[in-house]
């Protein structure tokens, strides 16, 4: 078990490397073209914290890196939504050598991108979209044809993730699903 005297020295050294990483992240490698992120002063240290928590749940070794795959969960984390084929250009960006790993530098490099935190679409974009599995015109589909579309078309999902998000579909008698509500319900 660690003594007080070392538990307050690892704390001292957490601090010096989030002030560390803030002024890495204010002095030099924003205002490098690759990633066009707005100017850098918007940025604070709630901000720098929150990317390094986010960051360490990623980095189970501790070794300052993170699988190149787990990018898109960690942007995911921090509230992006980033559609695979991004995730593939970034990860492509942030590990141009293909070692397999993204450094904290590169993630938030990548996290401050000017169009990282867009919306992922309204709910009105979505419905019109469901529409046009809507034979019938009254608002339902079937909930096989809700499954299919999720697990083929767009942004594919997991068969694990479709059943994680039609548990909490309403699935009337006939097996149709109101896909406004389905997407409100989604959205909330």
């Amino acid at each position: 078990m660690a003594s007080y005297k070392q538990q307050q020295n690892s704390k001292k050294n957490s601090k010096h490397i989030d002030c560390k990483a803030h002024q890495l992240l204010q002095n030099e490698w924003l205002s490098q073209d690759t990633y066009a992120t707005p100017s850098f002063a918007a940025i604070n240290d709630d901000q720098v914290k929150e990317f390094k928590e986010a960051f360490n749940l990623f980095d189970r070794k501790g070794s300052g890196n993170i699988a190149a795959s787990s990018l898109g969960n960690l942007l995911r984390s921090i509230g992006q939504n980033p559609t695979q084929s991004e995730i593939q250009e970034l990860v492509a960006q942030a590990d141009p050598s293909s070692t397999g790993v993204v450094s904290f530098d590169s993630f938030t490099k990548i996290a401050l991108r000017a169009d990282g935190f867009k919306p992922a679409g309204t709910p009105d974009q979505l419905i019109e979209g469901f529409k046009v599995f809507d034979t019938q015109n009254n608002g339902t589909i079937p909930a096989s044809e809700l499954r299919h579309v999720l697990t083929t078309m767009g942004e594919v999902l997991s068969a694990e993730e479709v059943e994680d998000l039609m548990a909490g579909a309403l699935v009337d008698k006939d097996g149709l699903v109101n896909y406004e509500v389905f997407v409100r319900d989604l959205l909330a």
